[in-house]
């Protein structure tokens, strides 16, 4: 599967240019940036016979006033992800050290800010994946 950079831009009039500068008179424009994205592929397919299974990857090039808003944005935005990401851990491992330690499941919600549903999720036990030993049931009886 081959891959194009595509360089999106957007001019005077407020649309957004799509090229692909490794094809020569390949570009389109769109009155949205999804519409340039769309339309890009479709331009493209009239240069290259691969164009339907091409990897595009975006180029968006910003003015300075725009990169400097969007910039801290994601900057912020991966921040809180990875927050997020480090509360959901500590979530799991303290809920399962909460129920492991004999509290009710009501109790470790209450402590923890949760519905005891959300507990009993989190606390419980990771399923082993495909491929991995699944231990035994003991026989009743």
């Amino acid at each position: 599967m081959k891959t194009y950079t595509v360089v999106i831009e957007r001019d005077e009039s407020g649309a957004w240019i799509a090229r692909v500068p490794g094809v020569p008179g390949c570009h389109t424009y769109g009155r949205t940036l999804q519409a340039a994205r769309r339309r890009i592929r479709e331009a493209l397919g009239l240069w290259v016979p691969d164009a339907e299974r091409a990897k595009l990857e975006f180029d968006v090039r910003l003015p300075r006033e725009a990169r400097d808003v969007v910039r801290p944005f994601r900057a912020a935005r991966r921040r809180a992800e990875e927050a997020q990401r480090e509360a959901q851990e500590a979530l799991g491992g303290a809920a399962g050290e909460l129920v492991r330690a004999g509290f009710s499941l009501r109790d470790a919600g209450e402590l923890l800010g949760l519905s005891h549903q959300r507990v009993a999720q989190v606390a419980a036990p990771q399923r082993p994946s495909a491929g991995e030993a699944r231990p035994r049931r003991r026989p009743r009886g």
